[in-house]
């Protein structure tokens, strides 16, 4: 076994192996970009070197650098986590050269399935379904088209180098084919480097569901279950689940056989994922591709296996046989994975950049587990993925895991950043999921219910928002108390007291476009409220974060989170966000400019369609930014005139910033 490794990688999956090496007695190194410098796995390594700026191509895919400082700390094999160099052949040739065990399969094995049309190749000789469609090397677009045109629409492009969702295109008529083509390829090409794609049947109501394979260099292979994978948006998976619920034992042999076939195929070592797409329909599977590296959602896995995979990982790369033949591995139970994120669902999941000004996560047990990278005040940047945690839930059946992963995620809590911790919330209690009606659709068919609109603002929480500021003013006053040099005077008290006035103080909120006011009588050790037409008598103590209330009698707790002016109650693993106002100074507010157009994030426009003086329909297509390797689109929010634009192709901007400005159409 080795004495000491590095992990060529970041976040929770550097933390994730860090904990499997301390637990096996291994030193770990390791490597960070500027922007990571006070992380979590730096923090949590035995050492820890600096690689560079906060760009991944001047950081963490330096090859030569990351070499010599596994040289330089004596360091006998690099874990790549996933992301990255993970599936890099080039890396793990160079390893080699360097005498440094790649803790990962053999370079030969990555190349095979680097590219989806090589693969799909390979696959059919080995005997794995394929889905119709062209995988071959004419890249020309009017002969792609031709083969989309022939199999018929909707036709799916992809990456031929790619995954996670990049590089993908669903297409559905032949008019809109060389759109997406460039779209797919631009994206492609920021993502890997590489413009190939190919084009496939999109089959309509398809389940995605992957098989874990390990196999070691004694030449043995293994099946360690499935997971179903199908909860995805920007086809992107943001929850999994083992076992994929609905599938007989003998599908579930075939799907594995079939995927250790695969593996077999390419002399595969280590840990890798073959991933299927699953025609709910007629219950046929077809290979899809070949992760050659540990996946995101393996957590699941070892919950209802019972297995350590990175232990795996660590044994087979250090020449030991697999530690369980097939005949010994079981299924125990059912496990959730629910990948926490900085973004915005009600903004199609626009992924989100800022500070983490309060993290709360759900205590561990034997059931529920956190895998995070992250600590409260850390930074979520726009240099990398903006996942905060993977929250992982183990139970006896579906239907108790479910209802442990509803538990967690009402105790998670983050504010600074808008995440999606109310629609996985929305998502665990849809009834649809919780009856296992699953397909790839799943979130667009049921958008409405998952992503509802703003519901109004209710007494209950204006009241909480009331308590928490008196709270606070209270502890203010509290403060200048302690400091006075006259602490008994009548001045800093804090009953109520007023000269001359009724004993009452007058609290304004914004939420959204809605303004409201909450009129607080004092009453000795309460206050009556006065919102809307509601009287309601109530009674806060806030201690740190945490307010306990009593409202009418019924009491509950909130975390309170105050920044500037943003007043932030989380309760049930929902964020309420309200901004406490002067009205007085209200009218000294700037109006806002209308007619222009913001960037969302952070981002380097790819392309601009459009030229001062010309005149655009409301919704036309007018800026693609490329952010977080994915791509967005700036559309007119009117008729009218472009007056200016302010950035051209390949210019970064920075959220918030002017892009265009439009000119209302006459009327």
């Amino acid at each position: 076994m080795f004495k000491k490794i590095l992990i060529a990688n970041r976040g929770e999956i550097a933390c994730r192996v860090i904990q499997t090496a301390r637990k096996l007695g291994i030193k770990t190194v390791a490597v960070y970009s500027d922007a990571d410098a006070g992380a979590r796995h730096v923090k949590l390594a035995d050492e820890a070197f600096r690689l560079g700026p906060p760009a991944p191509r001047d950081s963490y895919l330096q090859t030569e650098l990351i070499l010599a400082i596994a040289k330089r700390t004596g360091a006998q094999a690099i874990h790549p986590g996933y992301g990255f160099l993970s599936e890099n052949e080039h890396f793990a040739e160079a390893c080699a050269q360097a005498g440094v065990v790649f803790i990962g399969p053999p370079p030969a094995a990555i190349a095979a399935m680097g590219s989806k049309s090589a693969a799909k190749t390979l696959m059919e000789g080995a005997g794995v379904p394929l889905v119709p469609g062209y995988h071959g090397n004419e890249q020309d677009a009017a002969f792609l088209q031709q083969q989309a045109d022939r199999m018929g629409y909707p036709a799916l492009i992809k990456a031929s180098a790619g995954g996670g969702g990049k590089g993908m295109k669903i297409v559905e008529r032949s008019e809109d084919f060389a759109g997406q083509l460039a779209s797919a390829k631009r994206e492609a090409t920021a993502s890997f480097g590489d413009d190939e794609v190919l084009i496939e049947k999109y089959l309509t109501k398809p389940r995605h569901i992957e098989i874990q394979v390990f196999a070691d260099t004694l030449g043995e292979a293994v099946y360690l279950f499935e997971r179903d994978c199908s909860v995805q948006r920007r086809h992107q998976k943001v929850l999994e689940e083992a076992p994929a619920p609905g599938l007989s034992a003998q599908l579930r042999a075939q799907i594995g056989e079939a995927a250790v076939r695969a593996a077999k195929a390419v002399g595969y070592v280590g840990a890798g994922t073959v991933e299927f797409i699953f025609d709910t329909l007629s219950d046929d599977f077809y290979f899809m591709e070949m992760n050659t590296r540990l996946q995101v959602e393996h957590p699941v896995t070892e919950m209802i296996t019972g297995t350590d995979l990175v232990e795996w990982q660590l044994r087979v790369a250090s020449g030991e046989a697999l530690p369980k033949r097939q005949d010994e591995l079981r299924i125990h139970g059912h496990a959730f994975e629910a990948r926490v994120y900085a973004e915005d669902p009600a903004r199609d999941f626009l992924p989100q950049i800022g500070r983490l000004t309060h993290l709360k996560q759900p205590a561990e047990s034997v059931h529920v587990r956190v895998d995070t990278g992250v600590s409260s005040g850390d930074e979520i940047s726009p240099w990398y993925d903006p996942m905060i945690a993977k929250l992982i839930v183990w139970d006896e059946s579906r239907e108790r895991a479910l209802d442990r992963l509803s538990a967690a995620l009402e105790e998670y809590e983050v504010v600074g950043l808008p995440t999606n911790l109310d629609f996985l919330g929305r998502l665990a209690g849809h009834r649809a999921f919780r009856a296992a009606e699953l397909d790839t659709g799943f979130i667009k068919h049921h958008h409405n219910e998952l992503i509802p609109a703003a519901a109004p603002i209710t007494a209950e929480t204006l009241a909480l928002a009331a308590l928490a500021e008196l709270a606070l003013l209270e502890a203010q006053v509290g403060i200048a108390r302690d400091r006075s040099n006259d602490a008994d005077s009548p001045w800093w008290h804090t009953d109520g007291w007023r000269l001359n006035q009724d004993n009452r103080h007058a609290l304004h909120f914004r939420c959204g476009e809605d303004e409201h006011a909450v009129i607080a009588h004092y009453q000795d050790d309460a206050y009556l409220l006065e919102i809307g037409g509601d009287r309601l008598v109530a009674h806060g103590t806030l201690d740190g974060h945490r307010l306990d209330a009593t409202l009418d009698g019924y009491r509950l707790a909130v975390s309170v989170v105050r920044q500037a002016d943003t007043l932030t109650l989380v309760h049930d693993g929902r964020n309420t966000v309200l901004h406490p106002f002067n009205p007085l100074l209200a009218g000294l507010e700037a109006a806002e400019a209308g007619g222009g157009l913001t960037a969302p994030m952070p981002g380097t426009v790819v392309a601009v369609h459009v030229r001062t003086g010309d005149t655009v329909e409301k919704g036309q297509p007018l800026m693609i930014l490329e952010a977080m390797k994915m791509e967005h689109t700036i559309l007119a929010p009117q008729a009218g005139q472009v007056a200016e634009v302010f950035f051209q192709k390949g210019e970064q901007v920075k959220e918030g910033a002017a892009l265009l400005e439009i000119a209302a159409a006459a009327a």
